[in-house]
């Protein structure tokens, strides 16, 4: 095969496999040609054909066999196959025996590829066509995230075992070159936890290895690393905690500190928290992305987004955020905050820590160690002119009576609570020790809210329930048609759903829930006026949500359990 015939057999074989815009894929070959860039790649990336009828047909004009997506690899091929050859070439092995190695690429014009593994493999070598995709994806649960850097990193150290000054953890690799791949290793993991829409990522050591966990939408995944990476703990977490600005030396108490790096050209604000265990230092690492605080990235339906706009145009008063840790309060905050921010208001916070950072409002963050608390912090604001003040938790009877005093001199005040529900707002402020009255005249409204996860929008598919279950959690039974269920696909990592959405109450201050209050009724008679007033419960708010198929049934039952 001659270079100039190459792009003609892609662009037949593009062709042949429904190809959806002509015209484009040869301006991407084109500019492939004068870059001196990968020409299958360029195809690829033109977005402009269905990649495994791609690669089905450029098998057959090369006259290769095709690798479908089906069956299961051979166990244990990365300890019988190189991950550094496996992943600069992008060759995945699909059977490897003493004689014969089977070899999956996707790009069978990369001459390299094959010098490279004639030289290191010596033995027959079968080649065979598969998607990018399959490659990529069996390359990362084959080896593990890092792999390459990780080989690199053990190279010349064959044979070495963990030493028992290696298991308590006090080597610590510092030459140079070690240094600079375990700072790639490191790279790496952040890059794919941003790839993965990770909210954290956590290093934790075992008892004979570590693991590295994801967190996304929710739930940890377990992240496949290479083999023996034991090896690798003291330097990776000693890597982390200079990062944060740690003391590396000290492994016995537990740190906290923050990381501010670039990848690929988007700012990370990183929040490191350091575990000390038995088995050695878990680091707990939460991404703080830009994100870009609106109405719409909530997903408020209209009547809610109009309760928070007549909310926040209110001059004074206080409106107060609940649920429990990770329901999503601080977005949902930061989402009013940026609605407030004009420049005639003044704004000013007060966080444990400061997670985002927002151009034109004064942020600061709290510092027991010098007497900087929630409640010093919010009296010096008091005296410094502010129209609007958010505050990131109340947690005690002191900065809620400030905040209470605020508000009724003239200020709006924002903040949160854990609480399971809206209404259990009132009883939390009320056995705080806040006097009814205090709370009913400057408290505008208590909002409750959860986090589901969302449908993924190309594998759901309607789903079916009994009417007398419907019935019995008090789903409209003529919204039974409009469900739908998670399936699993490419897009969604096979788990059916692709990022979180809020669900949510509000219930507001009314005269009739002013004079409850007063008169110290019960949560039960709170929540009934409440309800009486106007309150949509949070779980009748998800269970529009899954009628519109944004979500499942399933995920509003789960979510909203401990509020009803």
């Amino acid at each position: 095969m001659t270079s100039t015939s190459l792009p003609d057999v892609l662009l037949s074989a593009a062709q042949n496999a429904g190809c959806r815009d002509q015209t484009k894929l040869r301006h991407a070959l084109d500019d492939a040609t004068d870059k001196r860039q990968p020409l299958i790649e360029a195809v690829l990336d033109a977005n402009v054909v269905d990649e495994e009828s791609f690669f089905s047909q450029l098998a057959d004009a090369l006259r290769m066999p095709y690798a479908k997506e089906d069956g299961e690899p051979q166990e244990g091929l990365h300890n019988r196959f190189p991950a550094k050859l496996a992943l600069r070439h992008r060759i995945y092995p699909e059977h490897v025996s003493a004689v014969e190695a089977t070899l999956l690429t996707y790009n069978p014009f990369d001459l390299g590829a094959r010098q490279a593994v004639g030289q290191e493999l010596r033995k027959r070598v079968r080649w065979k066509v598969a998607s990018r995709h399959r490659i990529l994806e069996a390359l990362h649960q084959g080896y593990g995230v890092g792999a390459e850097n990780f080989e690199e990193l053990l190279e010349g150290r064959e044979g070495q075992q963990e030493d028992d000054d290696m298991k308590q953890e006090t080597t610590i690799l510092d030459e140079a070159d070690e240094e600079a791949t375990v700072m790639n290793f490191v790279n790496q993991v952040f890059r794919e936890g941003l790839k993965e829409r990770a909210t954290d990522i956590h290093v934790e050591p075992l008892e004979r290895d570590l693991r590295i966990r994801y967190r996304v939408d929710g739930k940890l995944i377990e992240v496949p690393v290479p083999p023996n990476m034991r090896l690798l703990q003291a330097s990776l977490i000693s890597r982390l905690k200079i990062m944060a600005h740690l003391d590396i030396a000290e492994r016995r108490l537990p740190q906290d500190g923050r990381i501010n790096l670039e990848l690929d050209g988007e700012p990370i604000d990183v929040r490191v928290a350091t575990i000390p265990s038995v088995n050695g230092e878990s680091v707990a690492l939460r991404l703080l992305t830009r994100k870009k605080f609106d109405m719409g990235a909530i997903g408020l339906d209209p009547d809610t987004e109009a309760k928070f706009r007549k909310l926040i145009a209110a001059p004074n008063g206080i409106i107060l955020i609940t649920g429990p840790t990770g329901s999503g309060k601080s977005t949902t905050l930061y989402t009013l905050l940026k609605e407030l921010n004009t420049k005639e208001r003044r704004i000013v916070t007060i966080e444990d820590p400061v997670e985002n950072k927002l151009d034109g409002i004064i942020q600061i963050a709290v510092k027991p160690e010098i007497d900087l608390t929630f409640a010093a912090g919010l009296r010096s604001i008091l005296r410094g002119d502010p129209n609007v003040i958010m505050v990131g938790e109340m947690r005690d009877q002191e900065t809620v009576e400030i905040a209470i005093r605020g508000a009724l001199t003239g200020h709006l005040v924002l903040s949160t609570l854990h609480t399971n529900d809206a209404v259990g707002g009132i009883s939390r402020l009320l056995d705080m020790g806040i006097e009814p009255f205090m709370v009913s005249s400057s408290v505008r409204a208590f909002q409750a809210q959860r986090l589901v996860r969302t449908l993924c929008p190309h594998c759901k598919e309607p789903s079916q329930h009994e009417e007398s279950y419907l019935k019995a959690i008090g789903f409209p039974i003529e919204w039974k048609s409009k469900l739908f269920r998670p399936v699993g696909c490419r897009s969604c990592r096979n788990t059916g759903f692709t990022g979180r959405l809020a669900i949510m109450e509000i219930c507001m201050m009314t005269e009739h829930l002013q004079e409850k209050i007063n008169l110290r009724a019960t949560v039960m008679e709170l929540k009934a006026q409440a309800l009486k007033d106007g309150m949509v419960p949070m779980r009748q708010y998800g269970f529009r949500k899954a009628s519109e198929g944004i979500t499942t049934l399933e995920e509003v039952m789960t979510v909203t359990a401990a509020s009803e």
